[in-house]
């Protein structure tokens, strides 16, 4: 997570809700992470939220980490978690795949687009 700037834990405290949060994300049915691994090694990591939408039938599977650590950016990790991903979104009958990506991360859109993502909507948010 911190090859994409996420905060570190800043004392014992946060490394403790931070461990909580990881556990509880594995023992919820909505959501899943999917780990790639090199050399004994976790090199990527995609997690995945399956969200039920009130105007559709179908789930919608989120992706709000795709993570490849930088050193083998650009080497397939990437691309083969997404290919999980979206396997996986065929086979639980969702209607779409979302993630979202910061302006300045220009890489990884030109990566999306390249794998068929295009840009559908903004996001919006403030932090209170």
């Amino acid at each position: 997570m911190y090859d994409l700037d996420r905060p570190r834990p800043l004392n014992d405290d946060q490394v403790k809700i931070f461990k909580t949060k990881i556990s509880d994300y594995f023992l919820d049915s909505q959501k899943n992470i999917i780990v790639a691994q090199q050399d004994k090694k976790i090199v990527g990591v995609a997690s995945i939220i399956y969200l039920q939408r009130l105007n559709r039938v179908k789930t919608e599977m989120y992706i709000p980490e795709l993570i490849v650590t930088e050193k083998l950016r650009c080497s397939g990790i990437g691309k083969r978690l997404m290919q999980y991903c979206m396997e996986l979104a065929k086979k639980k009958n969702c209607y779409r795949i979302r993630l979202e990506s910061g302006n300045s991360r220009k890489e990884s859109h030109k990566f999306y687009k390249s794998i068929g993502f295009e840009q559908s909507a903004q996001f919006f948010s403030k932090y209170v």
